[in-house]
């Protein structure tokens, strides 16, 4: 057995000389050479990675801030327009309180169509404005105080009860 083992020992010295070393073989040198290559490759795409990451986390970072300001902006607009609707409302109001008290020619019954007050002529008339008081459902035969002014701004005093007819005297505004 001892002599078994030398020759096999001995047929694989022989043998490890007499082949060739696989380092030395072109397509082993090929194979490093590409190997050097892709990892030269692989260095760059991982910079070109870490570029483009750390790009991101930027671009991320102010997409972040631009949208915190957007939305303090629309908080902004948001209070001023309820802010603006608040003053809409108000003027609204105030709109609707100078309608009503608001006498434009024709005759109204006082306490129906327009408030009980004083209402004064908004403009200077002329010697062609009419305006009278009557009673109620008397058809105008029943006249309380009329009068055709010759200029200035004429004021009445109304009561429920009454009609008031303007003729020619423009608007009429209670005060």
């Amino acid at each position: 057995m001892a002599a078994l083992l030398v020759v096999l020992l001995g047929g694989t010295t022989f043998l490890g000389y007499t082949l060739p070393d696989p380092k030395a073989s072109d397509e082993y040198k090929s194979l490093q050479a590409e190997n050097a290559r892709m990892s030269g490759d692989l260095g760059k795409a991982k910079a070109d990675l870490k570029t483009h990451e750390d790009g991101i986390k930027v671009r991320e970072t102010k997409l972040t801030t631009d949208g915190l300001a957007l939305q303090k902006r629309e908080d902004a607009v948001k209070s001023a327009e309820a802010a603006v609707k608040k003053r809409e409302d108000a003027v609204t109001v105030t709109e609707k309180q100078k309608a009503a008290n608001t006498v434009r020619e024709g005759t109204w019954t006082v306490g129906v169509d327009i408030e009980p007050g004083t209402y004064r002529a908004d403009a200077e008339v002329s010697s062609r404005c009419y305006w009278g008081i009557y009673r109620s459902g008397s058809n105008g035969s029943d006249i309380i105080d009329n009068d055709i002014v010759s200029g200035g701004r004429p004021s009445v005093t109304l009561s429920a009860g009454q009609d008031f007819t303007t003729t020619r005297c423009g608007t009429w505004s209670k005060q």
